[in-house]
């Protein structure tokens, strides 16, 4: 295994996840692995697969082959469950059953991996790390990935979190924490696009569902501000050759893309991209 002393940085984006995992399973088939990784909600999960070494194990998760996988609520179990997705299925059944996972690899590896969570009590992020315990380390995935307003809250340690993009979609300034000389990041959307600002009818319903959590509410409502100041940021340490950004070439997938045909083309482009850019991308980590 070839472990670059570099820091790898994956954003979320729901189903756009799986441009990620094309572009980590070309890697690992390369055996090519980073020191350090840091992932964000989607990209906690694709975190995690990479460091235990399973190419296909997060397109499998994100691309059902059938309806026993779908991981989609119906009305009626959204209403009950208050979720769009069945969680238990993602983070239990999924990794302890049907498409398991390595749990053995995974804590024995020599590499790194945060994932960031956010603290509805505080409101900002936090960046987790667990080396023994599987149960908890499926739980740190969920917060990651618990998105406001449409999957619950999660509580890690009697300590309530959503999804780590809502306090830092993309850390970069974590990244430049560890002190790796090379960052490599991968995005979920293409060049140049920006959120806009949570509208006033958005901000009433964030109001009412976290009530109890001023701080997160805050936090929700400067999240455009702070993503688009990132992505500035980002695109002058590019530019400037400081770091190394794969992001996709084509328009993303929807946030809840449910077409596997959709899905699996996002993913082919995604392992594509990676293989055409997977030269440039050595010689900047070995420059």
């Amino acid at each position: 295994m070839d472990i670059k002393r570099a820091t790898l940085v994956l954003e979320g984006g729901a189903t756009r996840g799986v441009f990620t995992s094309g572009a980590l399973d070309f890697l690992m088939e390369k055996d090519v692995y980073f020191s350090h990784v840091i992932g964000v909600s989607a990209g906690a999960c694709n975190a995690v697969d990479y460091v235990s070494k399973q190419p296909g194990r997060t397109r499998d998760c994100m691309i059902p082959a059938d309806k026993s996988g779908n991981y989609y609520y119906g009305i009626r179990d959204f209403v009950k469950e208050k979720s769009v997705m069945n969680m238990d299925l993602i983070f239990d059944k999924f990794p302890n059953e049907t498409i398991p996972f390595d749990f053995h690899t995974y804590f024995n590896s020599e590499i790194k991996c945060e994932l960031v969570t956010t603290n509805c009590l505080t409101g900002k992020a936090e960046y987790m790390t667990e080396a023994r315990d599987s149960a908890r380390l499926m739980k740190i995935c969920r917060a990651s990935c618990s998105m406001p307003l449409l999957t619950p809250i999660v509580n890690v340690d009697d300590i309530p979190y959503l999804d780590g993009g809502l306090a830092d979609s993309v850390p970069i300034r974590r990244a430049q924490e560890m002190e790796n000389k090379k960052i490599v990041v991968i995005l979920t959307k293409n060049r140049g696009y920006r959120k806009k600002v949570v509208s006033p009818a958005m901000q009433k319903v964030y109001r009412r569902a976290y009530k109890s959590y001023p701080n997160l509410i805050r936090t929700i409502f400067r999240r455009s501000f702070e993503y688009n100041k990132t992505m500035n940021y980002l695109d002058q340490l590019e530019k400037r050759g400081e770091i190394f950004i794969l992001r996709p070439q084509v328009t993303p997938v929807s946030r809840l893309e449910r077409n596997k045909e959709t899905l699996q083309a996002f993913y082919e482009h995604g392992y594509h991209y990676m293989e055409r850019k997977f030269d440039e991308m050595m010689k900047y980590l070995e420059k």
